[in-house]
């Protein structure tokens, strides 16, 4: 899914195959440490109604044997309490990687009310929306497991509001954008991903280091935070973060009728592939791809 709606991005210039800001951006370095209370492992779900009333009764419970229950009315934690190695601040927000159970819960809604956004009929969206969360949250939690060193690896990075004083926000109410950022190999003959060429019935993955490539999905923007610059500047969080893996391609699928999302990417550098063109035709998609 890459539905987005975007008017008139803030931060779109590259220069020599990297990203030129138009804005000074202040990077912190630290190492990631996490607390967390060991009690609250078992802590019982509290139906709490807050940015989203209807979420509570809904919580995934695939992993409830594995995974703390998750807490509607937890407080977002501060800096302090997630050091993490690569942030990105602009603004009066954070971009960063999703690191509690409650930011990936965010993350799925988000992405189902972005899928469900232009739909009418209330009360059939309202219960596919929370099944779509469901499983986008489950599945969001076992693609960020799935790392291989550095070489293979999917991260879930989201926007959160940043820390004001004397003000005490739930995780619900400050993760405003997500994505998803993965770094993979290509198979032997591919040139690009998902190329349609003739492989042995079990073929295998090019190990090589130029094979290596970046993939973006699922960008979406919560609907009371949109046109402030979240999308492009999430986005250019993760082309750095690629690249810093040693990634020099990075790709993205786009509906070839989500003319917003088309503009964003060319003005922050990507290009179509045209040599997937006539294949993703019947798909009614882009690939498009930044190239360092």
């Amino acid at each position: 899914m890459s539905t987005i709606s975007i008017h008139r991005p803030e931060f779109s210039s590259f220069s020599r195959g990297r990203i030129k800001s138009h804005r000074r951006i202040h990077r912190t370095h630290a190492t990631w440490t996490m607390t967390m209370d060991s009690k609250s492992q078992k802590r019982k779900m509290e139906e709490i109604s807050l940015m989203y009333p209807s979420l509570a009764p809904h919580i995934p419970q695939h992993e409830s044997s594995r995974a703390p229950d998750l807490q509607f009315d937890r407080l977002q934690p501060s800096e302090q309490d997630l050091i993490q190695e690569k942030r990105l601040h602009f603004g009066h927000f954070v971009a960063r990687e999703a690191m509690l159970d409650e930011e990936y819960w965010t993350a799925a809604w988000l992405r189902a009310e972005s899928h469900w956004e232009d739909r009418l009929n209330e009360r059939y969206v309202d219960s596919h929306k929370r099944k779509f969360a469901e499983q986008e949250f489950n599945a969001i939690k076992k693609r960020s497991k799935w790392q291989h060193g550095q070489n293979q690896k999917c991260t879930c990075i989201v926007t959160v509001k940043k820390e004001t004083k004397n003000v005490k926000r739930t995780v619900l109410k400050s993760v405003v954008g997500t994505l998803d950022l993965s770094i993979r190999y290509l198979l032997h003959g591919e040139t690009f991903p998902g190329e349609r060429v003739k492989t042995p019935l079990f073929c295998t993955i090019n190990r090589a280091c130029q094979s290596r490539y970046g993939y973006i999905a699922n960008l979406c923007v919560a609907k009371s935070a949109r046109r402030q610059g979240i999308a492009s500047n999430m986005l250019h969080f993760a082309v750095e973060s690629a690249i810093s893996d040693g990634v020099e391609q990075v790709y993205v699928h786009v509906y070839r009728d989500n003319r917003a999302a088309q503009e964003l990417y060319r003005k922050m550098g990507f290009e179509i592939v045209e040599m997937a063109n006539s294949q993703l035709l019947e798909e009614r998609t882009f690939l498009l791809c930044f190239k360092t």
